[in-house]
């Protein structure tokens, strides 16, 4: 890098100085470099003797794929010795002054995932189907959850009231649906009770100015309470009638759910799970590709901007929060209508919070937030799949890695997160 120094400097142009400057940041380097060296020491000097399968097909696919054995001791030798090179890439890279590209990183943490998996599993059978569907049936509500954080978040209001969103959704749709028999009300009053939670949020924050971190946690607080306080009174006591919900079956997509390890993972889901994927797809156009996504960007990015052009800032906020709220309540709906079935206390389980921080972990963009709501259900799933194996690895530790995964997010591993520019301000129209 050439110095400028002097008359020059002061001649030059402050564009140019800032061409001349480079920032090198050395976090994903040393990042890197430890799991490198972690892995080298877990899976190579401590590594397991045995053969590690694979299962690739179940009895339904339209053809099937033999499981793939891989030699345990050889595969934790190969694959940390190129974890080494990986890092000492990135290393040069920040050296050269250029950036970690983000699929470096993703390619590293596949192979960590592959030869974790390998070491783990010496001597028996992972069920790579069933690892994928139980992952995606966890990340559901927590998809659902970061969508709504993330459309909360860009239109200016920092959304901490996902928890009590998914648990008033949860509530509601056990209720309705006991009661009207249909899990199609519940899963609308899912939504409306969602709705609620967040109309409150949005009217103490944005009309009233109150902090919106504040009223998020009391209204998680809130919601707890209340759900827990009705459970006891009211669901309790009357449980065939008022806590007994339908729950949505599974439907099989002909053909398509088929498919070795795509069909059951994506296509053999119930009515929820593709609300999911129509709701990712249609979050993320209207977000950057619609004039509804315009406004909604703009007045959490500059509000003041957004007003001189005629945009209501405040009543943007205002209905898309309540918007937020809604998709959230879909995703509570799961607990009780796809998954467990009856409501019960706390059945969340802070799945709320782990939705936010999908939203910060995914830059605040539909699709990233996605993929970072699938890594925490593949983390939490991944330790339930490991217990029924026999696997050593104990299962607090596969419980903590989502939320190591989060801090490492956070802290800046995959880039620096920030947030929309006026998310958490308040706008008062001067």
């Amino acid at each position: 890098m050439s110095t400028v120094t002097g008359d020059a400097l002061a001649k030059t142009p402050s564009r140019a100085i800032a061409a001349t400057t480079v920032v090198k940041s050395w976090k994903s380097p040393i990042a890197l470099g430890i799991f490198a060296v972690l892995s080298i020491v877990l899976f190579g000097f401590y590594g397991r003797a045995g053969t590690s399968r694979f299962g690739i097909s179940t009895t339904t696919d339209f053809f099937q794929i033999p499981a793939v054995a891989v030699p345990t001791r050889a595969t934790g030798i190969v694959i940390p010795i190129v974890l080494a090179v990986i890092a000492l890439y990135a290393a040069w890279l920040v050296y050269r002054g250029h950036k970690v590209r983000v699929w470096l990183i993703a390619l590293f943490a596949i192979l960590v995932l592959i030869v974790f998996l390998t070491w783990a599993s010496a001597g028996q059978t992972i069920p790579v189907p069933g690892l994928l569907v139980g992952a995606v049936g966890l990340s559901v509500p927590l998809i659902f959850g970061a969508l709504g954080g993330v459309i909360s978040e860009r239109v200016g209001v920092v959304n901490v009231a996902i928890e009590g969103q998914l648990l008033g959704g949860a509530f509601v749709s056990a209720l309705i649906a006991s009661v009207t028999h249909s899990a199609i009300l519940g899963l609308i009053g899912a939504a409306v009770a969602g709705m609620l939670v967040s109309f409150v949020l949005a009217a103490f924050s944005i009309k009233y100015i109150v902090d919106q971190v504040i009223v998020g946690v009391v209204l998680n607080v809130l919601v707890t309470g209340l759900t827990s306080f009705l459970y006891s009174t009211v669901l309790s006591p009357n449980n065939e009638t008022l806590n007994n919900p339908p729950r949505f079956d599974r439907l099989p997509i002909p053909g398509l759910s088929e498919i070795p390890i795509i069909g059951p993972v994506l296509f053999r889901q119930t009515i929820i799970v593709y609300c999911v994927y129509v709701a990712v797809a249609v979050v993320w156009y209207c977000l950057f590709h619609t004039r509804w996504g315009l406004r909604l960007r703009s007045s959490g990015e500059h509000p003041q901007a957004a007003d001189t052009v005629g945009i209501n800032v405040n009543r943007t906020r205002f209905w898309n929060v309540s918007l937020a709220g809604a998709i959230a309540g879909f995703g509570g709906a799961y607990f009780t209508l796809g998954s467990v079935g009856g409501f019960t206390k706390e059945m969340t389980a802070g799945a709320g919070f782990i939705a936010l921080a999908a939203v910060i972990f995914g830059r605040w963009d539909p699709l990233k937030a996605t993929l970072a709501a699938l890594l925490f259900g593949f983390a939490t799933n991944l330790q339930s799949v490991l217990s029924t194996i026999g696997s050593p690895v104990p299962s607090e530790f596969m419980l903590m890695l989502p939320y190591i995964v989060t801090i490492f997010a956070v802290a800046g591993l995959v880039g620096q997160s920030k947030p929309p520019a006026a998310s958490g301000r308040p706008y008062i129209k001067s």
